[in-house]
């Protein structure tokens, strides 16, 4: 899904932006998510995962969409391929914003997990 993307940066910069939304969105993902998830009787891990998926769902799916449809779809014209083009914020540096809105969704649904209340100590010593 496609947000307004007119008043971020470009390069890296529009990167890290991307990145910071994607992480606020897993936050708070996570924190909804694990409220279901206790009722439910989840394990952190599918906690973790249905908010970074849900998280991806919604602020990455756009970018990743266009970064796909670049690559691999039949644009026959010169024509069709400017005008794909003017639709999109900053198509040089789409997949460095599609990395950054991953990393963001990783770091905002771990932080959240730590927040709650997550053995992070255990995961280092491997228990």
């Amino acid at each position: 899904m496609h947000y307004d993307q007119s008043w971020m940066g470009y390069g890296l910069v529009g990167g890290l932006e991307a990145g910071g939304i994607s992480a606020a969105v897993a936050f708070v993902l996570y924190l909804i998510v694990d409220a279901i998830g206790r009722r439910q009787g989840w394990s952190p891990l599918k906690k973790l995962s249905v908010a970074f998926l849900l998280s991806l769902l919604l602020t990455a799916s756009g970018d990743a969409w266009d970064l796909f449809y670049f690559n691999y779809g039949q644009l026959q014209s010169i024509q069709l391929l400017k005008a794909k083009l003017a639709q999109v914020h900053d198509p040089d540096n789409i997949g460095l914003r599609v990395f950054w809105e991953l990393v963001g969704a990783f770091v905002g649904a771990t932080v959240a997990w730590i927040v709650r209340g997550g053995d992070w100590r255990g995961v280092w010593r491997g228990d």
